[in-house]
């Protein structure tokens, strides 16, 4: 049995970090930033190259770029252009959504891994131990909250932050056990090398029961491909899962346009059911908080995950004080914001997917005719998420 000496630092004690993702690694750098004695444990036995493409908003970068780190993400990203909605048959936009209408507000198009590797950089020249291959099977809450490792040891801190993700130990300590359900929907994911340079852009490819998401990452040599489809036979969660590039083919065989080339050079594809989870009713307890997916998984339909983790680890080391009063107002300043941007997400997708053709093509029609007579306004929409900006 192992137990860590616990720091003090304003009476706010040492941090104990679960979790080396996103949101775990950023956490660590805020409370670090703040001075608080902060370390991170992995079950993992090495950080690698895993993950595909994600889309860092505004709201998100807001964070990264309070902790120093905006220039190392502009050089790890591609800077979006606009978010494009187009029909799986007929040429041109449905709508187009011209990002350089906010010269002010970064979109980055980046690889997961980037973005791990540029905060884990990042903890490791603050000199935030990091240990890898610790798997997590309890954690109690209490005054010294105790976290347990397979190996049968443990280690004590002030806090034990749970960034573990969607089976989180932590999440069912303040929780219980979970009771996620299948939405419906199938999700592939691929990165693909380019042959040719995609448009610095995010563009939905929509179609009945289905839609695409594309766009370049990492100088324009690849592109990132996630297809979604609707199918009443469930997939186990978890994006690992692998499957047939013929099967991912075969079901979008009626694509035209860009995305055709893509499905084409798709030669590894991971597969996974899309389950929606409620977000937890408890955030913190005696000792212990929770974020990212571990207190509310996300739909990819609004590409907020990421940028929600971003916004928790910011929010959660600004409230912490010590006191079990502060882990209240850090779920307190979260919950709602995270269930509104969750209920949008999860709408999003069959917006995608109109099956009933002349339903469909008066959608496509008024899309195209607001997008024409109000661009600004089709932006300001989601000003709300993109304008957020947790550090001020």
């Amino acid at each position: 049995m192992t137990e860590a000496a616990e720091g003090t630092t304003g009476g706010r004690g040492e941090v104990l970090v679960v979790g080396a993702g996103i949101g775990g690694l950023a956490a660590a750098l805020c409370f670090r930033q703040r001075g608080v004695p902060v370390r991170v444990v992995e079950r993992a036995p090495a950080i690698t190259e895993v993950g595909a493409g994600l889309q860092i908003s505004p709201n998100g970068g807001a964070v990264l770029r309070a902790l120093g780190l905006g220039p190392a993400l502009e050089a790890a990203s591609l800077r979006a252009e606009a978010v494009v909605l187009s029909d799986y048959r007929r040429p041109g936009d449905v709508l187009r959504l011209d990002l350089r209408r906010r010269p002010d507000q970064y979109f980055a198009l980046m690889h997961r891994a980037d973005l791990i590797g540029l905060l884990e950089a990042a903890a490791r020249a603050a000199g935030i131990p990091i240990a890898l291959g610790r798997e997590v099977t309890e954690v109690r809450p209490g005054a010294r909250p105790e976290v347990v490792f397979a190996d049968g040891s443990i280690q004590r801190a002030a806090l034990v932050v749970g960034a573990d993700g969607l089976h989180s130990p932590t999440r069912a300590a303040l929780n219980g056990a979970d009771s996620p359900f299948f939405t419906g929907q199938v999700a592939w994911r691929a990165v693909v090398p380019l042959q040719a340079p995609l448009p610095r852009e995010a563009r939905v490819v929509m179609a009945p029961g289905r839609h695409l998401v594309f766009y370049p990452l990492r100088d324009g040599r690849q592109a990132n491909l996630v297809a979604i489809r609707e199918r009443s036979a469930w997939t186990e969660e978890g994006w690992h899962h692998a499957d047939d590039p013929e099967t991912l083919r075969a079901t979008f065989a009626d694509v035209r346009g860009p995305a055709r080339p893509l499905l084409d050079a798709v030669t590894q594809v991971g597969l996974w059911g899309l389950f929606r989870h409620p977000v937890a009713a408890a955030w913190h307890g005696a000792g212990v908080a929770i974020l990212g997916d571990a207190a509310h998984p996300t739909l990819p339909f609004l590409a907020q995950g990421a940028n929600l983790a971003l916004e928790d680890a910011w929010v959660l080391a600004d409230s912490w004080d010590g006191t079990e009063a502060s882990l209240s107002r850090y779920q307190a300043r979260r919950r709602d914001r995270a269930q509104k941007v969750i209920s949008a997400a999860n709408r999003n997708a069959w917006k995608y997917h109109v099956r009933f053709g002349p339903a469909r093509a008066i959608g496509h029609t008024g899309l195209r005719m607001l997008g024409a007579l109000a661009p600004e306004k089709m932006l300001q929409q989601f000003d709300w998420i993109y304008g957020c900006d947790v550090t001020q």
